[in-house]
């Protein structure tokens, strides 16, 4: 299944992102790849640059908008990563945030469930998980299920595992749990402006993953934008202001024509510490999207030490149900 081309027919009559809103930084987009492109590097290529819209909620994707930059002198056309200067880099991002804010996001319904296929690699070795968790917080199901302590001679992990339990929300606000549930998280999320000095010092305020003794402000906000991508909906406007806090950030840089930990056409955002960081992090630090829609596909960590997936995502009516 292709979730990205049904999510797209789902929304095909979608207005496509205002012309005027991304002229400008799809004009700076194509100024900074002919720099990068002159004879003087017998490098004169056409590239696309395909711009689609992620929306969190309801998931849609409308179509895209192509900018086309010169072609290669010789035919061939260009293949493999390219890492995109530091000026490229960022308008790639601002690109990509004025497509994603022009859309409208939809907040599930209290009694729908958020459905999530991910896949890690331990050792090189891919381990999927299925997850549907519920919009109130009051369900959780998985697949495979979690053995249960004693004997487990009955069972079964290809046997959907389903939990009910109490609202929580109002609890761990009382009690002033960092927890939340996805609604919750949603709706913070949706408060934050789309500003990413404004929206980091928001997120560090009012949902820090802790800070780091010694850990840098670049640093820190790395690992906060690298946390809130791993949310499976995210509004429109939260998901601009990360692209454009990860343009904020010293040294992140763009990658087109990468591949993400499952092999699909990517694009890659990037830094790279070549001494570890206070919180530990070492190496190369990649997040990738879908070229087309910017939709977070995964991560790798550390120079491939931990590495994920998003394989499927949506909304659904009952556990079990697949999108």
């Amino acid at each position: 299944m292709n979730e990205l081309s049904e999510c797209r027919d789902l929304r095909a009559d979608a207005p496509l992102p205002d012309a005027d809103r991304l002229a400008a930084p799809r004009a700076r987009l194509t100024a900074a790849f002919m720099q990068e492109t002159r004879p003087e590097r017998a490098l004169s290529r056409r590239r696309a640059i395909l711009v689609g819209a992620a929306t969190a909620g309801a998931l849609a994707v409308t179509a895209g908008i192509v900018a086309t930059l010169p072609e290669d002198t010789t035919g061939a056309p260009a293949r493999g990563p390219h890492l995109l200067s530091a000026g490229a880099s960022a308008d790639a991002l601002e690109l990509a945030a004025a497509t994603v804010e022009k859309h409208d996001g939809s907040e599930p319904g209290p009694k729908q469930w958020v459905y999530e296929k991910s896949t890690s690699f331990h050792e090189g070795k891919p381990q999927t998980s299925e997850e549907w968790t519920r919009w109130d917080g009051t369900g959780h199901a998985r697949l495979p299920g979690m053995a249960p302590s004693g004997d487990i001679s009955d069972f079964d992990p290809d046997e959907l595992q389903v939990w009910y339990g109490p609202n929580q929300e109002e609890k761990w606000k009382k009690l002033g749990y960092d927890d939340r549930s996805q609604r919750q998280f949603y709706r913070f999320l949706a408060t934050l402006p789309s500003d990413p000095d404004r929206m980091m010092k928001r997120i560090r305020e009012e949902h820090a993953i802790g800070s780091v003794k010694g850990e840098t402000a670049a640093q820190r906000d790395w690992r906060e934008v690298d946390v809130l991508y791993r949310s499976v909906l995210i509004p429109p406007n939260a998901q601009a202001g990360l692209f454009r806090a990860l343009a904020k950030i010293p040294g992140a840089r763009v990658t087109t024509g990468v591949r993400d930990p499952l092999g699909r056409a990517a694009i890659g955002v990037s830094v790279t510490y070549a001494e570890q960081t206070p919180a530990g992090w070492k190496g190369k630090q990649e997040i990738y999207f879908d070229p087309d829609s910017y939709a977070y596909l995964g991560q790798t960590r550390n120079d491939g030490l931990m590495v994920s997936a998003r394989e499927a995502w949506g909304v659904v009516n009952k556990p079990g149900v697949r999108p």
